[in-house]
């Protein structure tokens, strides 16, 4: 239904962005990888997939084509919903998806948080042959240099979305700042969510 949303960023957390547009604010779920796409932009063009379900209608929103079709490609896995699919590309990035389907790397793929080896397997199976027609262009972003305590803090935020206990963020952040201190937010919570 929708292409894309462009418009003014009226705000963005490392799990949505509501993005305005002639007037109306966009509420949109959005992964890491568009986070940091986005995070200091004051526009933004995200491609959009729109789900309608009987309870509730939602947009996730991609600042790449070929994430929104990585996503699109994910929920036609059966048991594979919005979420799960996000939070797999919140996990690794476009290239590293293509890489664990392609090399049929389920033990990998099973460390996204609520995915099982069963569906990891499924969503190798279901997918390994469409992987060969995404060769797209990725561009890595580096993220912005900010101060340690505030990627920490935001890094903190996005794990506590995705449902994580503080404890156990905390611990694995501290961890994970201690070996990398220069490391960007997004970098850190896919890594942290390696470790969850």
């Amino acid at each position: 239904m929708y292409e894309y949303i462009t418009g003014k960023v009226a705000e963005a957390t490392p799990t949505y962005a509501v993005i305005e547009a002639a007037g109306v604010g966009y509420f949109i779920n959005i992964s890491l990888k568009t986070y940091s796409d986005i995070e200091h932009s004051a526009e933004a063009r995200l491609y959009v997939h729109f789900i309608v379900r009987e309870d509730q209608q939602t947009l996730y929103g991609f600042s790449q084509k070929i994430e929104r079709e990585l996503f699109r490609q994910l929920i036609s896995v059966s048991g594979v919903g919005g979420n799960t699919a996000r939070m797999i590309l919140s996990t690794y990035s476009p290239r590293e998806l293509q890489n664990i389907i392609a090399t049929e790397n389920a033990v990998l793929l099973k460390n996204v948080k609520g995915l099982g080896l069963k569906t990891a397997q499924k969503i190798i199976v279901e997918l390994a042959g469409k992987m060969l027609g995404l060769a797209g262009e990725f561009t890595e972003q580096l993220p912005a240099a900010t101060k340690g305590s505030e990627i920490f803090d935001e890094a903190m935020a996005a794990l506590a979305m995705l449902g994580f206990q503080k404890s156990q963020s905390e611990k694995v952040l501290t961890a994970i700042f201690k070996e990398s201190p220069a490391i960007g937010v997004e970098d850190a919570i896919r890594t942290a969510l390696k470790r969850l």
